[in-house]
Order: structure tokens, then C-alpha cells, then sequence
């Protein structure tokens, strides 16, 4: 058994921005020279998320619109008494900082419609996401 560690940097652009990482992951599976395994893709941010879900506009448009509706901005939490961003914690909270996905001949193994996608909940910023990738 082999593990490597990357690390990607993102900028992001936008408060709540959604970017298709799938590629990324792609080109480090096929650096790290491994046939099969496990990768797993962590956000090293409190803010923003590590998501799988369809790559496709209006879907995305919809998990944004329901995600602000459920959690609001301004919303009177004690939170944003500190530093106005208690929405952006609670949304990666309820979506997860990170997702472990197998890979066999160098290939991520995610169904066809399936991306994975780093969340930003807190931009613009500069973001790091880091890769273990675990196999032989």
C-alpha cells in the first residue's frame, strides 16, 4: 500500500460559489501511478464543502437557492457577532468537509452523471482542498 498528498489551491470568486473539482482529482489519480484504491478529498476550511452530485446548471442553481432559503443570511446568529459568517459555517456543518472515493485503472470511480464539486460558502477567498490517495 502506497499514500500520496496533494493539495489543491482554489480562488474563489463569489460568496457561495459551486466548482467542479472532478478533473483536478483526475489528473492527480493518474500522477500518483496507482491502479486502485481509495482518494480522499478534504476542505481544510470551516466555511465551504466537499460535495458529489450532478454537474448540471439549473440543479446547481436549485442547491444554492434551497441551501439559502434553509439557512439565511443575517438570521440573528451569535455566531455573527464575531465575524458575520454563522450561515457559512452551518451550511459546510450540514454538508460535510470532505468525501472518500474509490478509484480502479487510475479512474475515479463516480457514476456517469456524478462530480465532485468544492462548495464555497465564504468567498471570495483563496481555498485549499487536500487529496490522500491510498492504494497499489
Amino acid at each position: 500500500m502506497t499514500i500520496f498528498r496533494y493539495e489543491i489551491s482554489l480562488d474563489t470568486s463569489k460568496r457561495t460559489e459551486i466548482i467542479d473539482i472532478t478533473l483536478d482529482i483526475q489528473e492527480i489519480l493518474t500522477k500518483s501511478k496507482l491502479n486502485s484504491g481509495i482518494i480522499n478529498i478534504f476542505s481544510k476550511h470551516s466555511t465551504s464543502s466537499i460535495i458529489i452530485n450532478e454537474n448540471e446548471e439549473g440543479l446547481l442553481y436549485d442547491f444554492e437557492s434551497i441551501l439559502n432559503k434553509i439557512i439565511p443570511k443575517n438570521n440573528s446568529y451569535k455566531h455573527d457577532l464575531i465575524d458575520n459568517n454563522a450561515d457559512s459555517h452551518i451550511k459546510s456543518l450540514f454538508l460535510g468537509s470532505s468525501e472518500t472515493i474509490p478509484f480502479s485503472d487510475k479512474d475515479l470511480s463516480v457514476g456517469t452523471w456524478q462530480s465532485v464539486f468544492f462548495v464555497e460558502f465564504d468567498g471570495p477567498r483563496t481555498r485549499k482542498v487536500e487529496l490522500t490517495v491510498i492504494g497499489e
